[in-house]
């Protein structure tokens, strides 16, 4: 069965997939990813020399290799946090932090000495850790406000309680992507930060298309009595379940491109600043709008008096109709489902929707098994 199939088997519902069923479920997931990035926060980011202050060093000098100006770096400052990559220029880049206090003249006379190469082919640059920081305090004025603009927007687009489940989930995506970047120790840099920033677009974008989509389905809910506020915004999550999941492989596969083959096999490791960034953050935003978000809409809708009323006559129709169809069974009577409308049937369910027994057999005739 291809994508596509399953795709318009998921909007019709004749298929679907009961995540908000199952939210303990995914909140216990989400609950677990977040307390291993919390502790990986606890523990600390590796800051790049923008946010901690440091020198940086080109060293044009035809065939110095990675290694051996990394050997003689960290020889100089007796520690091994050096960190040397090329350039594009074929030049050699070594970045010292200024924890480890050698001064950017002692560097390059010691350099010099051990690498066998002039002191003027060595251009050096003091970074202060002020322009970091005035980085980071630009960053987060600019989260809180795209955060309030966020939350008005939905606010006044939706409703309330979705700019609080699409605000859970940006925090929690976020959480995620800063966790992981403290846990595998990447530096963190400017690029790192553009990152963070881009992904609440992305987490944003996927978890609006959702709610759009749910809140077509749940328009006049309350006039009817066949499906939950919940089963409704489930219906709604399975018809835009392919088109996320299209859109994140499509978004992911040119970040693993940048993280795995420019980053990783081709050594251009300022990729990896915004690559792994994107990457954990697109990813993360794919699940928390499918399996946080929309669950944790349908549980703040279900408290309000009027969704109870709709779930209390919901149990009772189907309480009703399950005690007619026991009826008709102990008479060997099958009751007819054709008059059910298609667009009625619960979302709620998992596997294939069953089919009538017979559509050629009218209410109350005799199935003829006796």
């Amino acid at each position: 069965m291809s994508l596509r199939n399953i795709g318009h088997r998921l909007y019709q519902g004749e298929v679907s997939f009961d995540f908000v069923g199952k939210r303990k479920i995914w909140y216990s997931i989400s609950g677990v990813i977040v307390l291993v990035a919390a502790i990986g926060l606890a523990m600390g980011l590796h800051l790049g020399i923008e946010f901690k202050g440091g020198s940086v060093y080109t060293v044009n000098k035809p065939g110095l290799t990675v290694s051996q100006a990394k050997d003689a770096a960290n020889k100089i400052i007796n520690s091994n946090t050096a960190l040397v990559q090329t350039t594009d220029k074929g030049d050699v880049r070594v970045q010292i932090s200024a924890e480890n206090s050698v001064s950017a003249t002692t560097f390059t006379k010691e350099f010099s000495a051990a690498v066998g190469v002039q002191e003027k082919d060595i251009n050096a640059q003091v970074i202060g850790p002020s322009w970091g920081s005035d980085i980071s305090k630009k960053a987060l004025t600019g989260l809180i406000v795209f955060m309030v603009l966020v939350t008005i927007y939905l606010a006044i687009a939706f409703e309330w309680r979705m700019a609080v489940a699409a605000l859970v989930a940006l925090i929690h995506d976020l959480l995620i992507t800063i966790g992981v970047y403290a846990l595998v120790g990447f530096e963190v840099t400017p690029g790192t930060v553009i990152g963070f920033l881009t992904i609440l677009g992305y987490s944003l974008y996927d978890t609006v298309v959702v709610f759009d989509t749910v809140k077509e389905n749940t328009r006049g809910l309350t006039k009817q009595s066949r499906r939950t506020y919940s089963e409704a915004a489930n219906h709604g999550l399975n018809q835009t379940l392919v088109r996320s999941i299209n859109t994140t492989v499509v978004a992911l596969l040119p970040v693993s491109a940048l993280l795995f083959i420019g980053g990783g096999i081709l050594g251009a490791g300022t990729l990896n600043d915004i690559s792994l960034a994107l990457f954990i953050g697109l990813a993360a935003g794919a699940y928390s709008s499918i399996c946080v978000a929309t669950p944790l809409l349908a549980q703040l809708k279900e408290q309000t008096p009027d969704m109870k009323a709709l779930a209390k006559r919901v149990a009772q129709r189907r309480a009703a109709e399950a005690k007619a169809a026991a009826e008709a069974e102990a008479r060997g009577e099958v009751l007819d489902s054709e008059d059910v409308p298609e667009d009625e049937v619960p979302a709620g369910m998992v596997g294939q929707r069953n089919q009538p027994t017979s559509r050629s057999r009218g209410k109350g005739r005799p199935s003829g098994k006796r």
